[in-house]
């Protein structure tokens, strides 16, 4: 077996070379989980502008009706807002109950409008106007903060922004039940790398896979009888849950599937569909972290948001601002939250698109700063140059 071969099975398991060893997370440590929603999901299409006339204006065949008795219509959150309705079993529940908050106008000042330049921006969190280290991701940058933190990436390639000095393992979860690498390559694997510098990195790297894939035996049996649905991102979902909760305490895992420039659809359709998708995932990892939940923040975000216009084909293009969601068992949430403007032409940025009034390294540091008690000198290093914002969700 060569070692390129080698190397391109460790790619088709996920399993990161460079892995840190399995330490276990449990207690009440705090756990932060990012979602990053890659795509540019359109934010007006979740958090509805249901006070605004130039919302319905500018979008005849999209628009989410005001709040009524059709369950076809967005769910009152204030006077200004509303949720998309997909969402009424899932993450509406959870607002109501105080463990969800979204913040409009958010994201970066990256106007590229390009995914792979803004997704990079975001995951390096670095200051824009440096040059860009791609070897330091800000969710690495946090793990060295923390003095007892346990990373782990749920993606198939270890992402930008856990990319750093800390050894973070990663592996995807949607197939854990056939990896590709079995017991008998893994320890003919094994046995090429003994004596060499990769040694360990090897032997972890299986350790990690062999972890997860014992974590999951007992879920995996269950869905074989039909108790849980094998599709979407709900099982992975309840899969990354069921490790953070018992070993890892810093997480990050992505969603893709939300550029929407054609038949995007309204109430029902592509967008709502994948909406209640992601739902029903982040509902079912809440209910899965037990009484971990009230330690747990969830972070979903995304690169940009997008035209606040539809276009001609019933879909939208690539925007600017964004909306976040919030969640956590402790959140002081049940709001919609940051530095807000009236919905109206005159405040469009570039007559297209939601400004951005909350900076996204503003908002990641003030939220962090609360869930792990950072300092000055912590949040400069996550963030250099940037001024956390406090909007006192924890």
């Amino acid at each position: 077996m060569h070692r390129r071969l080698v190397l391109q099975q460790f790619a088709q398991a996920g399993l990161a070379l460079g892995s840190s060893q399995l330490l276990a997370a449990g207690g009440d440590r705090p756990n932060f989980l990012l979602v990053f929603l890659r795509g540019g999901y359109d934010a007006a299409h979740l958090l509805v502008p249901v006070g605004s006339s130039f919302y319905y204006e500018s979008r005849p065949t999209l628009a989410i009706a005001k709040p009524s008795a059709d369950a076809s219509s967005a769910l009152a959150l204030d006077s200004n807002w509303g949720l998309h309705p997909a969402l009424r079993e899932t993450i509406y529940p959870l607002y109501q109950k105080g463990q969800a908050a979204f913040i409009p106008f958010a994201g970066t000042h990256d106007t590229s409008r390009s995914h792979f330049e803004t997704q990079d921006s975001i995951e390096l969190g670095q200051a824009p106007e440096a040059g860009r280290n791609y070897r330091s991701g800000f969710l690495n940058r946090l793990a060295a903060c923390l003095r007892d933190s346990n990373a782990m990436a749920f993606t198939d390639r270890l992402p930008l922004v856990l990319q750093g000095d800390v050894k973070v393992p990663n592996t995807a979860l949607r197939n854990v039940s056939k990896p590709a690498v079995d017991a008998r390559q893994s320890s003919v694997i094994s046995a090429m790398y003994q004596g060499t510098g990769l040694a360990s990195n090897v032997e972890a790297g299986f350790a990690v896979r062999d972890e997860v894939m014992r974590e999951m035996a007992a879920e995996m049996d269950a869905a074989s009888r039909n108790a849980i649905s094998a599709r979407g991102f709900e099982l992975e979902a309840r899969r990354i849950a069921r490790l953070m909760k018992g070993r890892y305490n810093l997480g990050f895992v992505d969603v893709g599937g939300w550029d929407t420039h054609v038949a995007q659809g309204g109430a029902t359709g592509q967008l709502a569909s994948r909406f209640e998708e992601l739902g029903r995932g982040l509902a079912t990892f809440a209910q899965e972290m037990g009484a971990q939940w009230r330690n747990t923040t969830v972070l979903v975000l995304s690169e940009f948001g997008r035209t606040f216009r539809q276009n001609g084909n019933n879909g939208t293009d690539h925007g600017h601002g964004s909306v976040y969601w919030v969640l956590g068992g402790s959140l002081r949430g049940g709001r919609v939250v940051g530095e807000q403007v009236a919905v109206t032409q005159a405040n469009l940025f570039q007559n297209r698109d939601y400004p951005v009034l909350n900076d996204y390294r503003a908002i990641i540091g003030g939220l962090l700063a609360r869930q792990y008690g950072l300092g000055p000198t912590d949040l400069n290093s996550l963030f250099p140059g940037t001024q956390a914002s406090d909007l006192a969700l924890l």
